[in-house]
């Protein structure tokens, strides 16, 4: 969470930082942004962290409506991770305990796949 006036690209700095920091950063290889983010960021991520930038073109920018991959993955998951009642709401007080619910939440999606694939 930042301050309504910290740009977007001045958050992502800090959580790319925080994330870096954690368990699995080592895995991460792609990051998707919206448009806002050109310039230095994509350079910086790149000479900081290995990692590539990619800016996700903006559908205002379209006329017609078009399924755009990347963006339509974030807002499927969402969708899978609101059906979860827990999740539909702020019920946790912890940052941390709302981080597990998500992870029981895909692991019980990943689970049902996985059953339905058998």
């Amino acid at each position: 969470m930042t301050a309504a006036d910290v740009p977007d690209r001045d958050g992502a700095k800090g959580l790319l930082r925080a994330l870096y920091q954690q368990l699995y950063w080592h895995r991460l290889r792609l990051i998707w942004a919206e448009g806002g983010d050109r310039g230095a960021l994509i350079a910086w991520v790149e000479r900081l962290f290995g990692w590539r930038l990619e800016i996700v073109p903006n559908a205002a920018a379209l006329t017609t409506f078009q399924v755009q991959p990347q963006r339509w993955i974030v807002e499927r998951t969402f969708a899978w991770l609101n059906r979860q009642r827990r999740l539909s709401h702020e019920y946790e007080r912890l940052p941390e305990t709302s981080e597990a619910m998500i992870y029981v939440a895909m692991i019980r999606l990943m689970v049902k796949q996985l059953a339905r694939s058998t």
